[in-house]
């Protein structure tokens, strides 16, 4: 249940991305915005592919690496807003979206491991 509310949330929070990105008309931003839309579409693609991981080390690697990613995607979006970049609005709304990934990624990455032991 909850890797499928993960699935759910993360294709939610690449979708927010991609439009938050394509949004963004300030001048000189693309270096943000095209590291914002790498970091920010990669946490969904990692969890898809950990449904597919060949072990469970590669199911857990795999949500590790999008809690990376999801990490990265925090601060590229906190320099976005703090550089008037995106409002205030769209800022809380992807953060927020990010935080709970974040935090099911955890709890997922746990669980995960004390079944491998």
């Amino acid at each position: 249940m909850a890797e499928n509310k993960l699935l759910d949330l993360s294709f939610e929070f690449a979708v927010v991305i991609v439009n938050l990105v394509d949004s963004i008309t300030a001048p000189k931003s693309s270096y943000m915005t095209d590291q914002l839309a790498r970091a920010g579409t990669s946490v969904g693609a990692n969890i898809h592919e950990a449904q597919y991981a060949q072990s469970k080390k590669d199911f857990v690697s795999k949500l590790e690496i999008a809690l990376k990613e999801s990490n990265e995607t925090s601060y590229w979006l906190k320099l976005m807003y703090e550089t008037k970049r995106i409002d205030t609005f769209e800022y809380q709304r992807a953060e927020k979206l990010c935080g709970n990934i974040r935090r099911l990624l955890i709890a997922s990455c746990r669980t995960a491991k004390e079944k491998m032991l």
